[in-house]
């Protein structure tokens, strides 16, 4: 006689080994991730290379390691395997081309790369002492490093494009811009933001201004999209100064790099830089009051600021305290306007 544990304890109990162990081989998948983003396998599964031998050859690895590596990227839903060793891209590993317009690969390539996983070799550091990983490790924060490095500041400047690409679009289109002409995108990167909401409204001319090393791919992307006689790009340094005579100024994920007094900071020269009758506008996330898992890309991202760079996300009240203290007055906070994203408009106060 056979006996067995009942069928709701036996099915619960292995649901939830099954979820801790996922979790706890979350590095495996990255690192498989992070490879199949260098040996750009889903550039060759996309032009026709679909066996393993194949990519193999066009990857120049071992044949049956590479198989093994494929069927891991199926069993994390990147690629399918729709008949034995014939291998597709799914809808999710689509954006690990290089060529597709919704790539994530330079994103993909950026934060999978052994400067930011060394950091989080390191979190029990910042977790017990309060400081950045990042520092702790290279000696030297995670900006000053970029500049220092072309290379990687490059990548990152595409993975940042990249990553702004929807929720971009969702800002040029969920904006009302009539009473706008000409808007200041405080850390505006590689212009990937100004370039949607400039193309989508003809009427506004912008600056795109950031970090020498920040700006240093705006002109190429504003030059494609054919906004560039619109804009200027200008290179300096936020926390000093930032251009004037804007209508509108917008600030998009970054305050989610600095702690409190930063951000105070850059909010103050904002503020001391800006008209009376401007309008500053914050994209970034906003966490809930309570952690929840609707949305665990926050609280990633939240605690990976933390460890390389020493920055947070934060919530809505977080956000109405910093700019209080910087002299502005909240007009609104719409959750969710720009994907996941969302949109505060601010005022200077009076």
């Amino acid at each position: 006689m056979t006996s067995t544990l009942p069928a709701r304890i036996d099915q619960t109990r292995i649901a939830n080994r099954a979820a801790l162990i996922e979790v706890i081989g979350g590095y495996m998948a990255s690192q498989a991730l992070a490879l199949a983003a260098e040996l750009k396998i889903a550039d060759h599964v996309h032009a026709g290379v679909t066996a393993s031998a194949d990519l193999a050859s066009a990857t120049a690895t071992h044949a049956p390691s590479l198989h093994r590596l494929l069927r891991t990227l199926v069993a994390i839903g990147l690629l399918a395997e729709p008949e034995p060793d014939r291998f597709a891209l799914t809808e999710v590993g689509e954006q690990l081309r290089t060529d597709s317009p919704n790539s994530l690969w330079a994103f993909t390539r950026f934060f999978t790369n052994p400067t930011l996983f060394s950091s989080w070799q390191q979190v029990k550091h910042t977790i017990t002492t309060g400081e950045c990983a990042f520092d702790h490790v290279h000696g030297k924060n995670i900006y000053v490093h970029l500049a220092e490095n072309p290379e990687l500041s490059a990548l990152f400047n595409v993975a940042m494009g990249q990553e702004s690409r929807v929720s971009a679009e969702l800002v040029a289109d969920g904006y009302d811009y009539a009473d706008v002409r000409r808007i200041v995108d405080v850390g505006g990167g590689d212009g990937t933001l100004l370039s949607a909401i400039l193309g989508a409204h003809p009427h506004l001319t912008g600056v795109c201004f950031d970090s020498a090393a920040g700006v240093a791919e705006a002109a190429g992307v504003l030059a494609a999209a054919g906004v560039s006689e619109r804009c200027e790009v200008v290179a300096g340094d936020f926390f000093e100064s930032v251009p004037g005579g804007g209508d509108l100024y917008i600030i998009k994920s970054v305050f989610q790099d600095w702690d409190d007094e930063n951000a105070r900071k850059l909010l103050r020269t904002v503020r001391a830089s800006m008209p009376a009758d401007a309008t500053l506008l914050i994209v970034g996330s906003v966490l809930p009051d309570r952690a929840n898992t609707d949305n665990p890309v926050m609280f990633y991202t939240d605690i990976n600021m933390l460890v390389t760079a020493g920055g947070r996300e934060r919530t809505e009240g977080q956000f109405r305290a910093l700019l209080a203290d910087a002299g502005f007055i909240v007009e609104s906070v719409g959750h969710g306007a720009a994907g996941p994203l969302s949109l505060i408009t601010a005022r200077p106060a009076v």
